[in-house]
């Protein structure tokens, strides 16, 4: 996470953002012509504030109008936003806001960053932290609500008081364990997103989380 990857890799080397987003455009020109409807959502990865946003979007932009232009499908929809996996980009939310057509919580690497640990080295101690009763759960398995979740409820409050239509969701182990899709439920986001084979205990948690907010909208009306 502090090394030369994400968008800073694209801002020094912008070639590899203008390849991969030629990729996305031709792909959706492709299957525009077998008579398929996308709108693809381009995300960029690992910003700390808009400025970095705002370079690698112009690349995607500009990629976008030329391809699109070349095929013809000038009102094609699409959008941009990006992984909030930085502190940094979480507390200025609302100025990512002005260019981020949605956020992705990227709450694997936001645990990361926030709580200083490395998933990999974390392993070699965590029996010791949770057996001694200092984190109640591993950080990565269950979202750190205390910490990194107060992180996502303000970047989601002030993204959203920026761009109130603003999409939002997370993506990571943390979408497929309850109590972190109920705090996602909670704090507003459309959508959890997690691997495969954790898909179903998904879908019961937000159905569970959507059934208890029905039950105490109605305990106090």
């Amino acid at each position: 996470m502090l090394g030369h990857r994400g968008c800073r890799l694209g801002i020094t080397y912008p070639e590899i953002t203008e390849m991969q987003a030629r990729a996305i455009f031709e792909a959706v020109a492709q299957v525009a012509k077998k008579g398929v409807k996308v709108i693809p959502e381009v995300m960029i990865p690992l910003i700390g504030g808009v400025e970095e946003l705002q370079n690698q979007k112009s690349i995607v932009k500009k990629v976008a109008d030329e391809v699109l232009g070349k095929a013809g499908m000038q009102d094609q929809e699409y959008m941009i936003g990006t992984m909030i996996e930085i502190p940094r980009a979480a507390l200025t939310a609302d100025r990512v806001a002005t260019e981020a057509e949605f956020f992705s919580f990227g709450t694997n690497d936001l645990t990361q960053t926030t709580m200083g640990l490395s998933r990999d080295d974390y392993a070699s101690f965590s029996k010791d932290y949770q057996e001694k009763k200092i984190f109640k759960a591993d950080p990565f398995a269950v979202l750190d609500q205390e910490g990194v979740g107060k992180l996502v409820k303000y970047g989601v409050e002030n993204g959203r008081a920026t761009r109130p239509d603003l999409e939002i969701g997370i993506c990571g182990e943390h979408g497929g364990e309850p109590s972190s899709v109920e705090f996602c439920f909670r704090v507003g986001m459309n959508y959890v997103s997690c691997s495969p084979y954790r898909v179903p205990i998904a879908r019961l948690a937000a159905a569970q989380a959507a059934i208890s907010d029905k039950s105490e909208v109605a305990r106090t009306a």
